[in-house]
């Protein structure tokens, strides 16, 4: 990442939801930082040109197909790691999805859907993740979340629980494990460069814009590069916080 250098030799990394959008992004910034990283996500296959672009810049990754929901496939990925790299000291919660309509037409599965991938992956990785951290005394855990979390979006009630619930859990545990020397953060991007943002169009993009105060959509790079600070060794006296990364737009 230009510009941005953080060291994180030796040590190794999970990073959920890594075969696309930010959470690919997050994965090679750690690779290319040194770190050994864990990809996952459901499909392996969609994992194989993240895991490429990490080992052809000279970094290690490795694939995990996973359901981030489902506790023993999840144990299985953070006990791999631990236990057979012999060492677990980032994870990145990233893994999430959206399931939008108002709340009134909300069905109870996408309701459940999002709660369930978003904040229950989220829980059963941390849990795992934080048996392995507490025993070695040191650890990262970053939470993705939103800014959607924090002001609400229209249409997102499932999506912005989600989200809000994550900025709860890292506060909580960030207090659990403190003593430890594990550190326990969110981030919480707004409006970022990706294929989701480029659907909405030409003109509701313009309208976004214009509630940003930096007056451009962000990138994953500046994603990337706040997730990178808090991983880093440099970040640990800071513990229970969320990272806005919004150009201004809340304020």
């Amino acid at each position: 990442m230009e510009g941005f250098n953080v060291d994180l030799s030796g040590q190794t990394a999970i990073v959920t939801g890594a075969s696309q959008g930010l959470g690919r992004s997050v994965a090679i910034a750690l690779g290319a930082s040194g770190a050994k990283v864990a990809c996952v996500a459901r499909n392996a296959d969609k994992l194989k040109d993240t895991v490429e672009v990490i080992t052809a810049a000279g970094g290690q990754a490795e694939a995990f197909s996973c359901d981030v929901t489902d506790r023993e496939s999840v144990d299985k990925v953070v006990d791999h790691v631990g236990d057979e790299w012999e060492r677990l000291d980032i994870l990145v919660n990233n893994a999430g999805i959206t399931r939008d309509t108002l709340l009134p037409r909300m069905s109870d599965d996408e309701w459940d859907d999002v709660i369930n991938t978003n904040l229950r992956g989220a829980f059963l990785f941390s849990r795992a993740a934080s048996r392995h951290m507490m025993r070695s005394r040191y650890g990262r855990i970053i939470n993705m979340s939103s800014v959607s979390g924090i002001i609400g979006n229209a249409g997102q009630t499932n999506y912005s629980a989600s989200k809000a619930g994550l900025i709860g859990l890292t506060r909580s545990l960030s207090k659990e494990l403190a003593g430890r020397k594990v550190t326990v953060n969110a981030v919480a991007p707004g409006f970022i460069e990706s294929d989701m943002t480029q659907a909405l169009g030409d003109s509701i993009l313009g309208e976004v814009k214009k509630r940003i105060p930096a007056k451009r959509l962000g990138m994953a790079d500046d994603v990337s590069a706040g997730v990178l600070f808090l991983a880093s060794p440099a970040a640990s006296y800071i513990t229970g916080q969320c990272l806005v990364i919004d150009g201004g737009m809340t304020g």
